[in-house]
């Protein structure tokens, strides 16, 4: 999932990103509403996980400007305020979901998969390209009916391109969007991960998915013309 984190504490900010990151999860993260703001115009988001104390405001009104426009995207608010009323208050206002810090990862987690579920949208359904299945909630992928082991990191490759399938994406997409890189560190990173996948994927199949386009970047579809 692509989830936007709006947070000002810089240590829980740091442990959200580093733990969802590893689950598979790309994170955006910001520390106030207008970054958030912004981040959600620019942005696909799948969920939202936000603080309530924040520098410009309470989190909830930004659930709250959402839900009046339309907007059902899953929101998880995750704050200190937690007396009854502050999450009676929270969940009448619109958002899905009310955690209070200090808070288990584990249960972050287990709430995460529950709203994917329950939103029905992109994120909590399946890519397919040809005879390869990738499962963006259960974060698991098939080959012609027979599960691969990825890694974290191998998966978000994986989701990028199955996003993208059909179009070529460029290893500077893939540096930002799989590794949070603005620019290449002159590295072959990209295509060491690419081969790992590569190997993973096409490996013992007839007709290969993952294909190199040299000089522009990678290519994720069932048949090249």
């Amino acid at each position: 999932m692509q989830i936007l984190l709006i947070e000002d504490d810089r240590r829980i900010a740091d442990f959200l990103t580093r733990g969802l990151t590893e689950e598979g999860h790309r994170v955006e993260h910001v520390t106030d509403l207008k970054g958030a703001q912004a981040r959600l115009d620019l942005m696909e988001i799948d969920l939202l996980i936000v603080d309530r104390m924040l520098p410009d405001g309470d989190g909830l009104a930004l659930v709250r400007a959402l839900r009046a426009r339309g907007d059902t995207r899953p929101a998880l608010v995750l704050t200190a305020m937690d007396r009854v009323e502050d999450r009676v208050e929270g969940l009448y206002g619109g958002a899905d979901d009310y955690l209070n810090k200090p808070f288990a990862f584990e249960e972050l987690l287990a709430r995460i998969t529950a709203l994917s579920r329950r939103s029905g949208g992109a994120a909590a359904g399946r890519l397919t390209v040809g005879d390869l299945v990738v499962d963006t909630t259960a974060l698991r992928v098939w080959r012609a009916g027979v599960e691969v082991s990825l890694t974290a990191q191998e998966l978000r490759l994986l989701r990028v391109l199955a996003e993208n399938a059909g179009r070529v994406v460029s290893r500077s997409k893939l540096l930002d969007q799989v590794w949070d890189l603005k620019r290449d560190p002159g590295t072959n990173l990209v295509d060491v991960y690419i081969s790992y996948l590569r190997a993973k994927i096409d490996k013992g199949h007839e007709r290969p998915l993952l294909h190199t386009v040299r000089g522009v970047g990678f290519l994720l579809a069932d048949d090249r013309s």
